[in-house]
């Protein structure tokens, strides 16, 4: 097993290994505060998912090579006993990871997303992102403005933005792998395999303002995790831990402790 194919991560303190999985278009370095915060009780891995922020690029792209790639990681490190947190694209690779290896797991952390299918929604921002030409589009100011066309949220831009970067002198590019996120984008929506389950201690973290998680999805939820609870952090959509880190912060420290 070459290095090249494992994932690219930061690791910040001592104790139980801590794994947190961003969501899609993201990157470890979105968790830096919070890590910093768990890694005073636990070792905190930030990794970098296949196609994303440091990483290796892949054509491939799909939850069981992302399981596969977790489980590599895991096994680089000589980890064991590991708790995982996912966000989003990141709590669908765990969900995974969690049924296929649960011996290699203590405790799961869901942040916001649920087993069922989601429809493909990132349309406008593959769009976006595809339209930037970076041979025109050669500061960030003007691939910020590229962007506005098809994106007017602030945010998602300024999120979005935090990928591009100097690939070159005069050269800026996209840290992810546009083009095979972009054809692969339905597997991002798929649902955990029928008839799975995780049977250790597993927590999901929803976001009030969010309906990435429903009263509908608690039968499935439980279905597949018979030892869940749901917690909802307040005034919080989709990125809880960044609109309420306080919150999240203390909820998963009382669930792993």
């Amino acid at each position: 097993m070459s290095n090249k194919t494992i994932l690219h991560s930061t690791i910040k303190g001592e104790g139980k290994p801590l794994l947190i999985l961003h969501g899609y278009f993201g990157m470890s370095d979105n968790w830096k505060t919070l890590g910093n915060q768990f890694s005073e009780d636990y070792q905190v891995h930030l990794i970098d998912q296949r196609n994303h922020g440091r990483s290796f690029h892949n054509a491939t792209f799909n939850y069981e090579v992302l399981v596969e790639d977790l489980y590599n990681y895991i096994q680089f490190h000589n980890l064991e006993n590991v708790n995982i947190i996912g966000h989003s694209m990141g709590g669908k690779t765990a969900m995974l990871f969690a049924v296929t290896y649960p011996e290699l797991l203590d405790k799961l952390i869901v942040v916001d997303i649920s087993p069922r299918k989601y429809a493909p929604h990132h349309n406008a921002i593959l769009a976006a992102l595809n339209s930037v030409d970076f041979s025109v589009e050669n500061t960030r100011g003007k691939v910020d403005k590229k962007l506005s066309n098809l994106i007017p949220e602030f945010g998602v831009r300024q999120f979005l933005l935090k990928n591009v970067y100097w690939k070159e002198k005069g050269v800026l590019d996209y840290r992810f792998n546009l083009q095979s996120l972009t054809e692969n984008n339905p597997e991002v929506g798929e649902a955990l395999p029928s008839f799975t389950v995780f049977e250790k201690d597993t927590l999901f973290l929803k976001g009030e303002n969010s309906d990435y998680i429903t009263a509908e999805e608690k039968p499935l939820i439980e279905a597949h995790f018979p030892n869940s609870k749901i917690t909802t952090i307040a005034k919080a959509g989709h990125w809880l831990h960044a609109e309420n880190p306080k919150q999240f912060y203390s909820e998963v420290v009382i669930f792993l402790s």
